[in-house]
C-alpha cells in the first residue's frame, strides 16, 4: 500500500518567507558555484555531524563492514531461510529461520573476521513475511480503516499493522469495530497506533550542483540528495514525489537544474540529469560548507545515521543526527524507518529527497538514502540501494 500523497514539500510562499527570515544570501549570490580547487569548503564529517553522532558512526563501522558481508551474501545466493540482519551494541545478528546452509556458514565465519556476528532462530523467513504482508496489504486497500501500513521487524517475529492515531480515524475504526486482525497466511499480526508519515518537501547551489541544496519546481521546493552517475550521464537524486518526471527544476535563483527523466513512483525516487559532483552541503542555509560523498552503502536496523534536509538546517543550523535505523517497511515503497533518539523532528516540509548518511572512514560521508516522509522523531527513507536497482546508478567520484 502507498500514502496519501497530498504533497507536503515546501509551497513557495511559505519558502519565500522562511528565506526572508535567514537573512542575505552567501557571496556571490546566483553565480555558479564550484566545488573543487579553490572553491571547494568541504569540511572533515566531524565538524559537520559533531564529536558524539561521529562516535557513534565509527563505533559501528566494523559492524557495517560485517554486516554488508552477510547482506552481498544473501543478494548472490537468495537463500529461502533468510530474516534479517540488525546492528547490536556489540554484535551483529543473523536471524535465520531453519538450517544455515554451508555457504551462508562460510561467509557468517568470514564476518566474524571483522565483527562479531550471532545467528538467532527467526520464526518466519523474510520470504514468507512478505508474502503475508502482501495478503495484508490487499486487505488494507480494500479497507483502508483497517490501517494505514504494514511493518516486517528485523526478527521475523511477525507483521505490524499500525493505525492512525488522530481522533477522527480512531473513531471511525471504532464504528466499523474491527478490533484485532488474526494471523495472516500463518503469520501472528501485531497492532499498534502511530502517527502516519507525511511527505517532506541550501539556497543558492550552482553547477557541478551538490547533494543537501535546495531545488524548485511549480512553486515548491525540496532538498537534492546526491549527485549520482551511470554509464553515460550524470545526476542528482531526490524524491519522486518532488516533481516526477518531466518536471523543470531551478535553484531559488531561477538558475536551471535539469528536467526530471527517470522516476519510480513505487520507490518515490527520481533522477535529474545534470552537471553534479560528489559534494554535499551539511551547514546552514547562507554557508558553503558541506562534505566530500566517498560512495554508498546498505542500511541495517541499529545502525546510527545524519540526514540534512533544507528546512531543517534552516532550524537547526546544519544535519539531524542520532537517527537510528528500525527496520524496512515491505509496502509498495519498501522504505527504512528510522527515530531520532533524542525525540527531536527527524525532518520537515522542505526535506524531502535529502540526503541520509553516515561517516566514511576517510572523513567524508556514505550515502545511505534519500528522505521521504517523516511524522515527529519517526522519519521513513529510501535506501540508496533501492536506487541503484531501479536506476544502476552508483555515487559521482
Amino acid at each position: 500500500m502507498g500514502y496519501s500523497r497530498t504533497g507536503l514539500w515546501a509551497a513557495g510562499s511559505a519558502l519565500t518567507a522562511a528565506m526572508a527570515l535567514v537573512g542575505a544570501l552567501a557571496p556571490g549570490a546566483g553565480a555558479e558555484q564550484q566545488h573543487d580547487g579553490d572553491g571547494e569548503k568541504a569540511v572533515p564529517i566531524s565538524q559537520a555531524v559533531g564529536a558524539d553522532h561521529l562516535r557513534k558512526m565509527n563505533e559501528q563501522r566494523p559492524l557495517v563492514a560485517a554486516a554488508s558481508i552477510l547482506a552481498k551474501a544473501q543478494e548472490r545466493g537468495h537463500h529461502e531461510g533468510y530474516t534479517g540482519i540488525g546492528l547490536q551494541e556489540d554484535h551483529v545478528t543473523l536471524w535465520w529461520k531453519g538450517d544455515l546452509p554451508e555457504p551462508v556458514r562460510r561467509t557468517v565465519e568470514r564476518a566474524r573476521e571483522t565483527a562479531p556476528v550471532r545467528i538467532v532462530a527467526a520464526d518466519h523467513s523474510l520470504a514468507e513475511l512478505k508474502d503475508a504482508s502482501e495478503l495484508l496489504q490487499a486487505r488494507l486497500e480494500k479497507d483502508p480503516s483497517l490501517g494505514h501500513s504494514v511493518k516486517i521487524p528485523t526478527d521475523g517475529s511477525g507483521l505490524v499493522l499500525t493505525r492512525d492515531t488522530t481522533r477522527a480515524a480512531r473513531t471511525a475504526s471504532a464504528a466499523q469495530d474491527h478490533g484485532t486482525v488474526g494471523p495472516i497466511a500463518g503469520v501472528p499480526v501485531r497492532t499498534i497506533r502511530e502517527e502516519p508519515f507525511q511527505e517532506r518537501s541550501r539556497v543558492n547551489d550552482g553547477a557541478p550542483w551538490s547533494g543537501g541544496a535546495q531545488i524548485n519546481f511549480n512553486g515548491g521546493a525540496c532538498t537534492a540528495g546526491f549527485g549520482v552517475r551511470d554509464v553515460n550521464t550524470t545526476y542528482l537524486l531526490t524524491a519522486e514525489h518532488c516533481g516526477r518526471s518531466g518536471n523543470r527544476f531551478t535553484n531559488p535563483q531561477g538558475a536551471y537544474i535539469g528536467t526530471s527523466t527517470k522516476s519510480s513512483d513505487a520507490h518515490d525516487v527520481m533522477l535529474i540529469p545534470t552537471n553534479s559532483d560528489n559534494f554535499m552541503y551539511t551547514g546552514g542555509p547562507d554557508s558553503n560548507a558541506g562534505v566530500r560523498v566517498d560512495g554508498w552503502d546498505h542500511v541495517f536496523p541499529g545502525e546510527y545515521l545524519c540526514q540534512s534536509g533544507i528546512t531543517s538546517a534552516r532550524v537547526t543550523g546544519g544535519p539531524v543526527c542520532n537517527i537510528k535505523v528500525l527496520f524496512f517497511y515491505n509496502d509498495s515503497e519498501d522504505l527504512v524507518e528510522a527515530e531520532q533518539m533524542n525525540g527531536q523532528d527527524v525532518a520537515r516540509s522542505g526535506d524531502s529527497g535529502g540526503p541520509v548518511y553516515t561517516a566514511s572512514a576517510g572523513g567524508g560521508a556514505i550515502a545511505k538514502g534519500t528522505v521521504t516522509r517523516s511524522a515527529g522523531a519517526r522519519l521513513g527513507f529510501q535506501d540508496f540501494y533501492t536506487a541503484t536497482r531501479d536506476f544502476g546508478i552508483w555515487i559521482n567520484r
